[in-house]
C-alpha cells in the first residue's frame, strides 16, 4: 500500500522498476586497482619485460605480489598466510620470493599454468637476511644471521646440501655476531660468491670449496672516516652491503660510517675509501664536507655497481650515504667513467680512478628513499644493472617514483605503467567516475611524446565484447595535482585502455598548494574541469595544442570573479588531448562540487556558499550569487548577484546535475540546472536563451530531508526511467516543441524523494535510521531501472522507482568503513569503492554473487628466451682463471647424485642436435627426441657416446704412432743410402 500511494504522489503511471527480481541484485566483484598495502619491494625481468610489486602485511591486508605487463595485463599472487614479502626476484619463467617468515618461495608465472596463486615450493630458513639468484642458474643463495650461506634447488623445488659456514669467524675468532649482509654472484665468473658479512667481506670459490680472499676495512686513528668523525683510535665500521664491479676486476664494500671502500678483488689491496662527497677518507688528516666533530650520516640502503652496455665504463647508484642536513634528497650518482686496463695500469691510477668524474642527486621528493629497482634495457645479468634506462623508487612514504637514468627527470606513469601501479605514484587522494559515450571515449586517445614503454609484456585473455555503450570513466585524483582518467571497464574488453593526464598545477600555474577538490566530465563532449581548494576551476577541451614543443607560460594576471584565456599553460609535451581552456577564479572558498553538461555550461559551488555558471560559448559566467540568498523566498527572481550580507560558509552546493524536462507548472521543456546543498535544499534553476547567449533564472527552492546533506539528483524520464539529461540531440529538439516528461530523484542521508521540479511535494521515504553516502538511478540489463544506494555500514539496496520499495540489499564487506562516504555508484548500476589507502573495487550490483576471479592473462612469452650469460675474457683465461661453467656448478654445488635439470637437460638435448649437423627437419627430430628421454637413459647414452669417442681417440693415436715408426724406418734408410753413397763415391775417387 505504502508503494502504491507513493506511485501517486510522485505523479508517475509506470512501474519503472518491473521485472527486476530480488535475486537479481547479488553484486559481484568484477575487479581490483590499486596496491592493497605498501609496497615492500619490487623486481623488474627486461627479457619478459615484466615488473613485480610485493607489499607488507598491514592492517589494510595481508602482503601480496603484483606483476604487471603492458597496458592491462596482471596477475596477483595471494600467499597462503599473512605475510609481508621482502625481496623479490625473477629467474626464467618463475618467480623467487623471500618473505618475513623466513619463507623462500617458487612461484610459477608460465602461461601453461592455470592456477593463479600457484607455489611451486617453499622453504624456510632460520634467520634470514638477504637472498640471492641468477637468471640463468638453477640456485638460490641464502644468507642467514649465523654467517651461515645456504643453497636452494630451484629446479628439484627443495634444499641442497651444500652449505657455506660462517667463512669470516673462521677467518678472526674474535669475532661475534658476524652475520650475512648482501650476497652477490660474480658477474662473469659464476664459479665465485662475494659475501658480505658484518664485520667484512669474502670472496668465496666454489672450485676450491674456499675462502680466496678476505677484505677488512680499518679507518685509521685521526683520519675522518665516511662521516667526518675524527678518532684518536683506530676504527672498524660495520659493512652495510658488497658489490662487485661489472667486469669483477674491483669489489666495493659499503660501511655504516658513510665510507666506500674500493678493492682489487685479485690480490685485497684497498685502492680507495671515500665518502659520497670526499674521498682519501682514510688517510689522517685528510679533508672532509663534516668537518671535526662530524654529521650524523644517513645509512646506506642499497648501492647499484651500473655500467652501459661497455661494462667497464660504469657509475654508482647509492640510496643514502648522505648527512643529514644534505638540502638535496634522493639518489646520489657517482659517474666513474672508463675503467683504466687493469694489466697495464699503477696502483695511483687505479685510485684516482674511484675519485670519480662527476656527482649529481636524482632528486626526489623530501622523504627518504626505502628502495630502487633499475630498468634495464635489455640484458638480466650484470645484477640488472647493465645500460639502465630508468629507475623505480620507493620512498619512505609509501610512494613510487620513476625517474630516466642517469639525468633524473620524472617520468609520468601514465601509459608507461599499469593503472594500478599509478595508485601509489603518487598517492590517488580522491576519485570520481562518469558516465561516458562509447563512441566520445574511443576518440579520446591522447599524442603525447614520451620516451620507449617500460613494461610491455604479457597478453591479455580474450574477454567478452562490450557490455555498455556507457563507459565508467574514473578520474584519479593525485597527490601531485594531476589527474589520471581511464577506463574502469565493465568486465568487458576494453577497447581503448590508454590514459589520460591533465596536470592542474601547471593550469594554474602554482606548484605549492594546489589540491584539487572536485572534477567532472561531460557525457558526450569530453570537456572536463577541475576545481581547487584555493577557489579556481579550470576547464578543459579537446583538441590540439598550437603551443605543441614550445614551453611558453605567460604571466597571466589575476582575474577574481572571471575568465581567463590559459591555452598557453598547455603542457609542451602533448600534441592533442585534453587542453587548458579557460580558468574560472571563483575565489569563493574550496570548491565543493562542479558540473560539465552536453551543452557547453559548467556549473560550480563553493564551500563559501557561492554558485556560478558559466556559458562556454562565450565563455562567461552567465549567473553567480550566494546561496544564502537564491534560497530565501522572497529572492527567488534574484539574478546576476555576486555579493551578500549572509553569513558565508554555512550552506554551501554539493551536488550539482543538468537536466531537460518540463518543470511544475509548464507547458514546455527547458534546459534545468539542479542544485542540491549540505542542509538538505534543492534549488532548481531554468536557463532561457537571450540573444546570442543563454540567462539563468531560478525556478524554485525545496527542502529535502529535513536539513540532511544531499548525496545525489538524478533527473529521470517519467516515461521509461532513462536519464532526462541535458544531450545535443535532446536541447536541439527544444525548438521544434519536444516535451521531456521528467521527474528529479532527490536523496539525502537519510531518505529519498521523487518529485517534479522546482517545488512539488512527491514521494518520499525515509532510510529509518540509516546514513546514505552515495546513490544513483541505475539502469538493469533491459529497460528497467532502479535506485541503487550504499550505506554507512558497508550495506548497498536497491529500491523500486516510484514505489520506492526496497528490491534488495547486500553487504560489501570489502569496503573500507572510514572511506565509505567516497564510494560512488555508476549509471550502470557499478559500485565502486575503496578497500584500503590505494585500492578500489568495482562491484555490479545485478549480477550473482560472485568472488573476484583470477587473471587468466599470460605473463610468459616462450618464444624470448635468455640471453647467454657472460662469462670471463680471454685474458682472465690465459692469466689462471678456471672456468666455471653452469653444469660444473651444478655438480659442484648439488653434488654427482643428483639428477640433470630441465635446463641441463634441454642444453644437452640442443647441443647433440647442433652436433649431429643434418638437415634442419632432422636436427628438430633429434632435439626433440632427446628431449623426451630420462635422466637415466640421457647419462646412458652420453657415457657411451663418450667412451665411442675414446675409442676413436684411441684408434687415431695408434694410427699416429705407426704413421709416425714408418716416417722414421724409411728415414733411416734413406740416411743410410746416402753414407754407402758418399762411401763408394770417395773410395771410386781414390782408385781411378
Amino acid at each position: 500500500m505504502a508503494s502504491f500511494l507513493r506511485t501517486k504522489q510522485a505523479g508517475m503511471q509506470k512501474d519503472l522498476s518491473a521485472g527486476i527480481l530480488p535475486g537479481q541484485f547479488a553484486p559481484d566483484e568484477q575487479a581490483r586497482y590499486g596496491i592493497n598495502s605498501q609496497v615492500s619491494c619490487f623486481a623488474y625481468d627486461p627479457v619478459q619485460s615484466l615488473l613485480a610489486l610485493g607489499t607488507r602485511e598491514t592492517k589494510f591486508g595481508p602482503g601480496k605480489i603484483y606483476i604487471f605487463g603492458q597496458s592491462r595485463v596482471h596477475k596477483t599472487l595471494d600467499p597462503p598466510r599473512p605475510t609481508s614479502f621482502r625481496e623479490l626476484h625473477f629467474v626464467a619463467n618463475r618467480l623467487i620470493t623471500l618473505d618475513s617468515h623466513n619463507e623462500v618461495a617458487t612461484w610459477d608465472l608460465d602461461s601453461s599454468s592455470q592456477n593463479q596463486n600457484q607455489k611451486l615450493a617453499k622453504y624456510s630458513y632460520p634467520g634470514t637476511t638477504c637472498l640471492a639468484t641468477d637468471p640463468m642458474l638453477d640456485w638460490a643463495f641464502i644468507g642467514s644471521q649465523m654467517g651461515d650461506v645456504f643453497a636452494y634447488d630451484l629446479d628439484r623445488e627443495r634444499p641442497a646440501p651444500f652449505r657455506i659456514p660462517n667463512l669470516w669467524a673462521q677467518h678472526d675468532s674474535r669475532t661475534r655476531g658476524s652475520s650475512v649482509v648482501s650476497l652477490q654472484l660474480h658477474p662473469r665468473d659464476i664459479g665465485k660468491l662475494l659475501i658480505g658479512y658484518t664485520h667484512g667481506a669474502v670472496i668465496f670459490s666454489f672450485k676450491q670449496n674456499e675462502a680466496v680472499k678476505f677484505f677488512e676495512y680499518e679507518v685509521p686513528a685521526g683520519a675522518p672516516g665516511g662521516n667526518g668523525e675524527v678518532a684518536a683510535a683506530a676504527r672498524k665500521p660495520r659493512v652495510t652491503q658488497a658489490v662487485w664491479h661489472p667486469t669483477g676486476t674491483f669489489v666495493l664494500t659499503a660501511h655504516e660510517d658513510g665510507s666506500l671502500v674500493f678493492w682489487d678483488a685479485k690480490d685485497g689491496r684497498l685502492l680507495m675509501a671515500r665518502s659520497i662527497y670526499q674521498v682519501r677518507v682514510n688517510e689522517p688528516g685528510s679533508s672532509s664536507k663534516a668537518g671535526k666533530g662530524g654529521v650524523p650520516v644517513a645509512p646506506f640502503v642499497k648501492i647499484a655497481w651500473c655500467c652501459k652496455g661497455n661494462p667497464d665504463d660504469t657509475a654508482l647508484l647509492i640510496a643514502g650515504g648522505n648527512t643529514v642536513d644534505d638540502p638535496q634528497s634522493g639518489l646520489t650518482f657517482i659517474e666513474l667513467g672508463q675503467t683504466p686496463v687493469y694489466a697495464t695500469s699503477s696502483w695511483d691510477i687505479l685510485a684516482a680512478h674511484f675519485e670519480g668524474k662527476r656527482r649529481h642527486t636524482l632528486q626526489t621528493p623530501l622523504v627518504g628513499v626505502a628502495d630502487f629497482c633499475l630498468i634495464p634495457r635489455a640484458s638480466p645479468y650484470f645484477a640488472g644493472a647493465q645500460d639502465p634506462i630508468a629507475v623505480l623508487t620507493a620512498l619512505t612514504s609509501g610512494e613510487l617514483i620513476t625517474l630516466s637514468f642517469p639525468s633524473g627527470y620524472p617520468i609520468s606513469p601514465t601509459n608507461m605503467l599499469h593503472p594500478s601501479v599509478s595508485f601509489v605514484h603518487p598517492f590517488v587522494q580522491k576519485i570520481f567516475v562518469s558516465s561516458v559515450a562509447r563512441g566520445r571515449w574511443l576518440g579520446m586517445t591522447e599524442n603525447r611524446n614520451q620516451g620507449a614503454l617500460l613494461v610491455t609484456g604479457g597478453a591479455e585473455a580474450p574477454k567478452r565484447r562490450k557490455r555498455w555503450e556507457a563507459r565508467n570513466i574514473v578520474q584519479t585524483v593525485h597527490a601531485d595535482s594531476t589527474i589520471r582518467i581511464w577506463d574502469l571497464g565493465h568486465g568487458d574488453e576494453i577497447e581503448n585502455p590508454a590514459q589520460v593526464q591533465v596536470d592542474v598545477a601547471r593550469a594554474v600555474d602554482r606548484y605549492q598548494d594546489v589540491d584539487v577538490t572536485a572534477v567532472d566530465m561531460a557525457e558526450s563532449t569530453g570537456e572536463f574541469a577541475a576545481g581547487t581548494v584555493a577557489g579556481e576551476v579550470v576547464i578543459y577541451k579537446w583538441g590540439g595544442n598550437k603551443y605543441f614543443g614550445r614551453d611558453e607560460v605567460k604571466a597571466l594576471d589575476p582575474n577574481p570573479g572571471g575568465l581567463t584565456d590559459i591555452s598557453s599553460r598547455a603542457e609542451p609535451s602533448l600534441k592533442e588531448g585534453l587542453q587548458p581552456f579557460v580558468l574560472y577564479e571563483m575565489m569563493q572558498g574550496p570548491i565543493s562540487v562542479v558540473c560539465v553538461s552536453d551543452v557547453g555550461f559548467v556549473a560550480a559551488g563553493s564551500e563559501g556558499g557561492f554558485f556560478s555558471i558559466v556559458d562556454l560559448r562565450g565563455p562567461s559566467v552567465i549567473y553567480s550569487a550566494s546561496v544564502a540568498e537564491f534560497a530565501k523566498p522572497e529572492k527567488k527572481g534574484f539574478l546576476h548577484k555576486s555579493h551578500s550580507s549572509a553569513p558565508a560558509g554555512k550552506e554551501w552546493p554539493v551536488v550539482i546535475e543538468f537536466g531537460v524536462m518540463n518543470l511544475e507548472g509548464d507547458s514546455y521543456s527547458s534546459i534545468a540546472c539542479f542544485v542540491g546543498t549540505n542542509l538538505g535544499r534543492v534549488a532548481t534553476f531554468k536557463l532561457l536563451p537571450a540573444g546570442q547567449g543563454y540567462t539563468a533564472k531560478l525556478a524554485g527552492v525545496v527542502s529535502v530531508g529535513g536539513g540532511e546533506k544531499i548525496v545525489a539528483l538524478c533527473p529521470i524520464n517519467a516515461d521509461d526511467g532513462k536519464t532526462a539529461g541535458a544531450t545535443g540531440p535532446v536541447v536541439a529538439g527544444l525548438r521544434e516543441g519536444h516535451q521531456v516528461n521528467g521527474v528529479l530523484v532527490a536523496v539525502t542521508q537519510s531518505e529519498v524523494r521523487i518529485f517534479k521540479p522546482a517545488t512539488a511535494k512527491g514521494a518520499s521515504k525515509s532510510f529509518d535510521g540509516q546514513v546514505c553516502q552515495s546513490a544513483n538511478v541505475a539502469a538493469q540489463d533491459g529497460d528497467a531501472v532502479a535506485l541503487v544506494a550504499i550505506f554507512s555500514d558497508r550495506t548497498t539496496r536497491a529500491y523500486s522507482i516510484p514505489g520506492l520499495k526496497e528490491i534488495g540489499k547486500s553487504t560489501l564487506r570489502l569496503l573500507d568503513t572510514e572511506r565509505i562516504s567516497s564510494a560512488v555508484v555508476a549509471k550502470t548500476g557499478d559500485v565502486i569503492g575503496w578497500t584500503g589507502p590505494s585500492e578500489i573495487t568495482i562491484f555490479p550490483v545485478w549480477g550473482s554473487g560472485k568472488a573476484l576471479e583470477p587473471s587468466q592473462d599470460t605473463m610468459i612469452n616462450p618464444e624470448l628466451v635468455l640471453p647467454p650469460r657472460p662469462t670471463i675474457s680471454n685474458l682472465q683465461w690465459i692469466s689462471g682463471t678456471q672456468y666455471v661453467s653452469p653444469t660444473d656448478l651444478d655438480l659442484l654445488i648439488g653434488g654427482p647424485d643428483r639428477p640433470p635439470s630441465k635446463r641441463m637437460i634441454a642444453a644437452a638435448a640442443a647441443e647433440q642436435a647442433e652436433a649431429r649437423g643434418g638437415a634442419a627437419g632432422s636436427s628438430r627430430a633429434g632435439g626433440a627426441a632427446a628431449s623426451q628421454e630420462g635422466w637415466g637413459d640421457y647419462l646412458t647414452r652420453q657415457l657411451n657416446e663418450r667412451t665411442e669417442k675414446l675409442n676413436i681417440m684411441g684408434d687415431s693415436m695408434d694410427n699416429l704412432q705407426q704413421s709416425s715408426a714408418n716416417w722414421a724406418e724409411d728415414v733411416n734408410k734413406y740416411i743410410n743410402k746416402q753414407k754407402k753413397s758418399m762411401l763408394l763415391g770417395g773410395i771410386k775417387k781414390s782408385f781411378f
